[in-house]
Formats: structure tokens, sequence, C-alpha cells
């Protein structure tokens, strides 16, 4: 075989390779959409149950999703009066390091201790926030401290309705610079040197207490900005300079913004609980002025925490009147929703053309066909054992994570690797 061959060979290859497998290196996967594409993953369970492959039983208390790149998992717990952050091998679930942080995030209301945001991986770095408002820039390689900030004493961060239910948000990396969301007077959002930590811009003009949502980045009539919910409403801030762009006053509430926001074609689609439902705004650009101007805002989908996808033009998600409902993304109408006793309030993400639906009262999952045509299931399962860290509700918010073949449920110190291929 001349050299010529083999080097087609070898690049079909990586190709197949990368088509089976994905990194999950943020929050709700590489384009923070909650979308997993990988082939042969076996999504009919009604067939075959995937394999318990291990479980890793000191993740402490906290609702962080794990985050994957490579056969590394990245998460952050808390125990023994600590935060910590730590990193595991996919393939056997063994501790490759654990760094602490700081003094545990405690919920004075019980709601759970621990941290609620996911870890970001960008090259041999890993950025987190706490429960209590820190931000850390760790190495990947053993957890070493590089840099941290606090959202209250550096920012004025400032959080919406209950300081004991803590700060939830996974920070975004762009380019050169980390974006989170302290909230407060002196600017809701900030960006930060990714290098240093060092402020590179506050959104002066956005003043939104900070809400649990997690920001996104979207290019907008050629302009970068950051998308992100606050209490009263949803906002786009240029990434250059921080500047407000645009702001639009819908879907917020006074209680707890969790839902990221969606972005698809110059559109923007929020959603909250707590009564306040869903809208989408479309943004268009005059010069250099951006407008928001609201398309629809309804009770169709109202979503606590468990989070909304979009999926070839239709949202899918729980909604309070406690169905799972699958909406229309332009005109808001509800195509369908079902209610079952077994499958309910939960969160939701899409692998392929099917839905994981994970339960956060009793830990059961379910697989369902991603159908405007209607709910169609495809078996379900349970969680080996629960969690024996007690709090106010015993849910389960940690959000599923597919990457790499693999599936990964966290239920507090419980985090399981089930086998999907």
């Amino acid at each position: 075989m001349n050299i010529k061959n083999k080097f087609f060979i070898g690049l079909a290859t990586m190709l197949v390779m990368n088509l089976q497998a994905q990194d999950w290196s943020q929050w709700r996967g590489p384009n923070r959409e909650g979308i997993v594409r990988q082939n042969g993953l076996n999504l009919d369970w009604s067939q075959k149950k995937p394999a318990l492959s291990w479980t890793f039983r000191q993740a402490g208390a906290g609702y962080s999703a794990p985050t994957i790149v490579g056969t590394t998992l990245y998460c952050q717990g808390a125990a023994d009066g600590n935060d910590f952050a730590f990193a595991l091998d996919t393939q056997t679930g063994n501790l490759k390091w654990r760094q602490v942080l700081g003094t545990q995030f405690v919920s004075t209301d019980d709601r759970g201790n621990g941290a609620r945001g996911s870890v970001t991986v960008d090259g041999d770095r890993l950025y987190l926030i706490r429960g209590g408002g820190q931000i850390h820039c760790l190495s990947a390689t053993d957890g070493r401290m590089i840099w941290q900030k606090d959202f209250r004493r550096d920012f004025g961060g400032n959080i919406m309705s209950r300081t004991d239910w803590g700060f939830s948000e996974s920070p975004l990396i762009d380019g050169n610079l980390v974006i989170c969301t302290p909230g407060g007077s002196r600017g809701a959002m900030v960006a930060l040197d990714k290098s240093t930590g060092n402020l590179v811009w506050q959104s002066s003009e956005w003043t939104d207490v900070a809400g649990y949502s997690s920001p996104i980045v979207a290019e907008i009539s050629g302009v970068r900005q950051y998308i992100q919910f606050g209490r009263s409403g949803v906002a786009g801030i240029a990434a250059r300079d921080g500047k407000l762009l645009w702001k639009a006053d819908v879907a917020g509430n006074n209680t707890a913004v969790i839902p990221t926001p969606v972005y698809h074609d110059n559109i923007v689609y929020v959603t909250s609980g707590y009564n306040a439902g869903c809208a989408a705004v479309r943004i268009t650009r005059t010069g250099d002025t951006f407008r928001a101007e609201t398309i629809y805002a309804n009770h169709n989908m109202t979503n606590q925490h468990g989070g909304v996808v979009l999926l070839n033009g239709y949202i899918y998600g729980f909604s309070e009147d406690r169905t799972w409902t699958c909406q229309n993304f332009r005109t808001g109408e509800t195509v369908w929703k079902e209610r079952n006793n077994d499958i309910s309030k939960g969160s939701v993400l899409v692998v392929n053309d099917r839905l994981l639906l994970f339960n956060m009262q009793n830990g059961l999952l379910a697989v369902v066909a991603a159908s405007p045509h209607g709910r169609r299931e495809f078996g379900r399962m349970e969680l080996p054992e629960r969690t024996r860290i007690s709090t106010r509700d015993n849910h389960a918010w940690t959000h599923p994570v597919v990457a790499n073949g693999k599936l990964f449920v966290r239920d507090h110190d419980l985090l399981f690797c089930f086998d999907l291929n």
C-alpha cells in the first residue's frame, strides 16, 4: 500500500471516530444547546438497557453536572466543610485528582450544599463557579489553583431572590475571555482575561441582579454578543466592550430564573417558572442599533429548571402544568402535551433523534422520540441506587450527560457511568 492510500485510509478512520465520539467540555455541550450527535448509540432501552460501567461514591454534595474531554471527567462537589473540584478516568471511574477550593457552600434552607454549575474546560485549564460566588481557574492536569475572584467582593455581585440557593452559573469561555454574571448595580455581566482573571469589562448599562442561568454566545448581524437571562428578562451584551445591545423584559420572575437561553436564526427563546411562561424575541439591526421585537409571550411552556432543547424547529421540555411539552419554536403554539406520573418534572437532553428525560424526583430515565408527532417511548431505566445525602426535596437536580459513548448521571455523592454502545 502506497503512502497516499495510507493517508486517505487514516483520514477516513479519524472522520469515523469523530462521528462516534463527542466531548462535552462545558454546560449543555459544545454549543450550549443540550444536543448530542454521536453514531452507534443504544437508544432503544426496551430492547437492551445500558450496562453500568462504574460507580464513583465520593462526588460529595452538589448539583454540578460533569464535563468530559477525552478520557477525563471534571466536576465539583462538597464534603467535610470544603468545596472541591475533582477529575476521574472515564474508563475506570478512578480518581485522578481532587483539589480543595475553599469553605463549603451551605444552603441554609436545606436545598443542598455545594456547587451548582459545571466546570468549563478550555485546553489545559478549567473554569468553575462555586455556590458562594467564587470563580476559579485551575490546571486541568492536577487541579492546581491558577487564579480566583469573588463575585461580591470584586464585582459588586448580587443574586436574585435567595442567596442561600447559591450562584448556579457555568462560565463561558470565548477566545481570551471568561464570561460570567455576578449581577448587581456595577454591571450584571463581566468579561475576565482567562489567563489572569483581570477584569476586561463590566456591563455597566445592564445592571440586573444575577439569575441562575448561564450565558450563550451568538453572532447576530455581524456583531458577536453574549445572551443572558436575568430577573427582569433577557439581554444581549457586546463581546467587544460589554455594551448593552438590546434587552427584552420577557419571561422573567422574582424568584428564580434558571433555564439557559436558546438562540437560532436571529430569534432568542427564554422560559422560566413561577408562572412566568416563555417568550421569543427577534433581534434586528439598523445601523449600529439593535432591536428586540417580541414574537410571542405565553404560558405554553413554563419551565422551572430542567431546561429546554430546540430540535428541527420544535422546543421540548417539562412545563409547570405537569406535562412534557412540544412547542413550535417560531409561533409559540403547543404541538403536543403529555402527562406521565412516572417520568415527570426533570431535565431533557437531545441524543440524535431521541430525547433523554430524567425525572428529578425518583431518578428515572426514559428515552422518547424527539418528534412533533407525539411522545413515543423507547424504554426506561432506574438508577442502581439513590444518594443518602438528605435535602429538603431529595431531588436529583443534576442534568445527565452523554459523551464519547457513555451516559453519566449524578445523584449528589453518587456518579454513575453507563455504556451506550
